[in-house]
């Protein structure tokens, strides 16, 4: 990571970009890859594609989504407290005593989510954190003073938290779910042009929008691009640390490598070549099993219109949808580099076809 990786790194992911309001995000984004693309589109609902080889028939896509976990204002007491409901799978658990950023047409509204003090509850009674009792403080006295702030039911809200260096190898903050991954498929086109790789095959640089409630901007794009083959890349969770089932979740560390993951959307010839890939350039991997689907945009392209052939790459990460996400530097850069590295080798027109 040198240090226009890293300012761009730290640029993306202190910027909020909630579900549904991706657009400042995905220009930083776009901003950044456009010196290595050779044309960008921009979809009606912000999903941005940097197209590289744009005139070749064969098609083929790395992807990550752009949009990050949020609330909603819901309702607005006349006391001036404010009450939230999710956008995407936002924690309760984690809600009190974290500071706020409301999203209003007038800026940014600082806030806090508040909560009573140890000594006024009963141990013996206390409820946990849930959507129905944490609320919002902004510091008004009413519900007219807060809407004079310009905040109003819709208006979007993240956690002020911003990305940090941790112990030398590791990245943390809020929002590496799944920032980190438009970070690396930006990194993996920055190296194809300063490398000056020449690919045979049109490759499109996707960062989607709404993954987190349903895969919907990956959904849109993919009926959009009709690629012959895509690779996703996606954050899974690491089960070293306490409060994990390993039986259930398997044996995933952070620092140990990419994840390549089995399961019925991961197409298994183009699975195959990735590990032949990674094994190849010696470059460390991890294996992960899923069931009924990857919960990842790499389901909405394996199943777009006729069938994409796809596969997922994954990051391992610590203590998903919390404002801590930690993910070990080299685990970036190895997914980084067996991204970079499939592609070099890819055959433009192979078929992954099981029956021929």
């Amino acid at each position: 990571m040198d240090k226009k990786s890293k300012e761009f790194l730290f640029e993306y992911l202190n910027n909020a970009s909630p579900t549904g309001f991706e657009s400042s995000g995905q220009q930083i984004w776009l901003d950044y890859v456009k010196p290595y693309v050779s044309e960008h589109i921009v979809d009606v609902y912000g999903s941005v594609v940097g197209v590289i080889n744009p005139k070749a028939n064969y098609k083929v896509v790395i992807e990550a989504h752009a949009d990050e976990i949020s609330w909603f204002v819901n309702y607005i007491t006349e006391e001036g407290y404010i009450y939230v409901r999710r956008n995407g799978g936002s924690d309760h658990q984690i809600a009190p005593s974290k500071r706020v950023n409301i999203f209003t047409e007038n800026g940014i509204v600082k806030g806090v989510f508040g909560w009573p003090a140890i000594h006024v509850r009963d141990a013996a009674k206390e409820e946990p954190p849930t959507l129905k009792n944490i609320f919002i403080d902004v510091g008004a006295e009413s519900k007219k003073e807060v809407e004079a702030m310009g905040i109003h039911v819709g208006c979007v809200i993240t956690f002020e938290d911003e990305l940090m260096e941790m112990n030398k190898r590791w990245l943390v903050g809020r929002a590496l779910d799944n920032r980190m991954g438009g970070y690396m498929i930006a990194e993996v086109a920055r190296r194809l042009s300063e490398n000056k790789k020449k690919l045979p095959f049109c490759l499109y640089v996707v960062n989607a929008v709404q993954e987190e409630i349903g895969l919907r901007g990956a959904e849109m794009i993919s009926r959009r691009l009709k690629p012959d083959l895509a690779i996703c890349t996606d954050v899974t969770h690491d089960t070293q640390s306490p409060m994990y089932n390993k039986k259930e979740s398997g044996n995933l560390k952070c620092g140990n490598g990419p994840v390549v993951c089995y399961g019925p959307a991961v197409q298994n010839n183009v699975l195959k070549m990735v590990i032949d890939t990674a094994q190849k350039r010696k470059i460390p991997f991890q294996r992960q099993a899923v069931s009924r689907s990857t919960g990842t945009d790499t389901d909405s392209f394996a199943y777009s219109a006729e069938g994409v052939a796809s596969a997922l790459i994954s990051l391992p990460l610590k203590y998903m949808h919390t404002t801590v996400e930690m993910v070990h530097k080299d685990d970036v850069e190895n997914v980084i580099n067996l991204i970079y590295e499939f592609l070099l080798q890819l055959k433009p027109g192979h078929d992954f076809r099981y029956i021929k």
